[in-house]
This record gives C-alpha cells, sequence and structure tokens, in this order.
C-alpha cells in the first residue's frame, strides 16, 4: 500500500497501515477510535432490508475485528476505545494491561433498530477508557457521566459507523492532554471532534475513500473554527 500524508493545518492524516506507521507516530496524549468490530452481519430476517448498513459494513471489510496489539500504552497515555459487546472482554483484558484504571462506558441509543436477532435489541454500543496515572478523566461532574444518551442520527456521509457529533463531543471534553491520535480513522469523526475541542489530531486510516472522506470533513470543521475565531 503506498502511503499518503496530508496535513491540514496542526493536523497530521496517514493513509496507510496504523500497525506500521504507530511506531514513526510515536506516543501521544490520546488514542481515540472506533475500530473494525467483530460480528456476525447476516440475519436480521423480515427487518434486514431495514438495515442497509449492515450489507455495508460487510463489504467494507469492517465485520472482522482487529489486533488488539495496537491498544497499547506505547502509543497513548489513555485510551478510549469503541468496541461490539462480544469484543468486550477481550478489549478489557488487553487494557489492564500497561494502564492504571479503565472504565466501560455506552452510548444507549434512543431509536434503536427493532431487531433482536436472537439476542437482545441493540440499543447500547460500549466503550472503554483506560489512563494511566496523571491521564485521569477530565470535566465538570455533570460531563463525567458514564453513558451518553441520544439518537442514531441519518448519517449524511458514505460510511456505515459513523458516530454522532454529540458523542465525540462528550468523549474529547473527558479527555486529557492536547493531542489525539486514531489508528482507525475511517470517516474522521474523532478529528472533527478534536478540532472542535481545540486539540491537535493525527489520524491513520488505510481505506482510500474513507481516508478522502476524513480529510474533507476535516478541513470543513478547520475552516469552520477559522471562521467562528
Amino acid at each position: 500500500m503506498t502511503e499518503q500524508v496530508v496535513q491540514i493545518g496542526n493536523h497530521t492524516l496517514y493513509c496507510g497501515d496504523a500497525y506500521k506507521l504507530m511506531p514513526s507516530i510515536g506516543r501521544q496524549d490520546a488514542l481515540i477510535t472506533d475500530p473494525p468490530y467483530e460480528f456476525n452481519t447476516s440475519g436480521g430476517g423480515q427487518f434486514r432490508a431495514q438495515r442497509p448498513n449492515m450489507d455495508a459494513i460487510a463489504n467494507c471489510g469492517i465485520d472482522k475485528g482487529f489486533d488488539l496489539s495496537i491498544l497499547s500504552w506505547k502509543w497513548a497515555k489513555q485510551i478510549v476505545c469503541f468496541c461490539h459487546n462480544d469484543q468486550l472482554g477481550k478489549i478489557i483484558d488487553r487494557m489492564k494491561q500497561g494502564f492504571h484504571r479503565h472504565v466501560v462506558l455506552a452510548w444507549h441509543k434512543t431509536n434503536p433498530m427493532p431487531v433482536a436477532n436472537q439476542h437482545y435489541v441493540p440499543d447500547t454500543e460500549f466503550f472503554v477508557h483506560a489512563w494511566q496515572k496523571g491521564s485521569a478523566p477530565v470535566g465538570q461532574i455533570s460531563e463525567l457521566g458514564r453513558y451518553i444518551l441520544g439518537p442514531v442520527g441519518k448519517s449524511e456521509h458514505d460510511h456505515p459507523t459513523v458516530k454522532p457529533d454529540y458523542v465525540m463531543d462528550k468523549i474529547l471534553r473527558n479527555v486529557a492532554g492536547e493531542t489525539i491520535v486514531d489508528c482507525f480513522m475511517g470517516s474522521g469523526s474523532t478529528g472533527v471532534a478534536a478540532v472542535r475541542a481545540g486539540r491537535t489530531f493525527i489520524g491513520v486510516e488505510h481505506n482510500p475513500k474513507h481516508f478522502e472522506l476524513a480529510c474533507q470533513r476535516i478541513k470543513a470543521a478547520v475552516q469552520e473554527g477559522c471562521d467562528h475565531a
């Protein structure tokens, strides 16, 4: 894969393999990422037609999981990682290696798809925040809740797992440090939130189509911030 580097203001975006690039990027204040989930995208019965994002996720190949070795203290003083329910145990075990504390957080969706597929309704999406001493969560008491409550909006971006702005903004309010890295940048939601929060962002994405979308979104966020300055 030919690597591409795009500089947008203080923010650096790489199109390439995160496992190869992270050693050169080095250790940053925080790693915030929404990596490929590991789950079965088949099924859905009569509701399958209402779940086109499942087909999109499978077509993008982001339903096969990822190598958890990238969730390392070597790359950040703290990590925030989204995950599927079936990955939660493994990710918690990984976070215990090299981090002082961790907590399981959740985004509770007020409008989940009305399906269960011989399971539970997918109304909750988990993420884990782990940190070393000196990098504990920050914010006012009112900002330190362990869950986010809100709807799944219809994304205008061509990516099947775009996180809403209010979810990412809340996470950034609780993360200490100046420089944020996302090793699975996707459509750039972490980067957009980092820009809005006044942080420096470093992103890595291997899919050229998603990389271009992330560049467009982050550039727009930078320009919007300049307009409001």
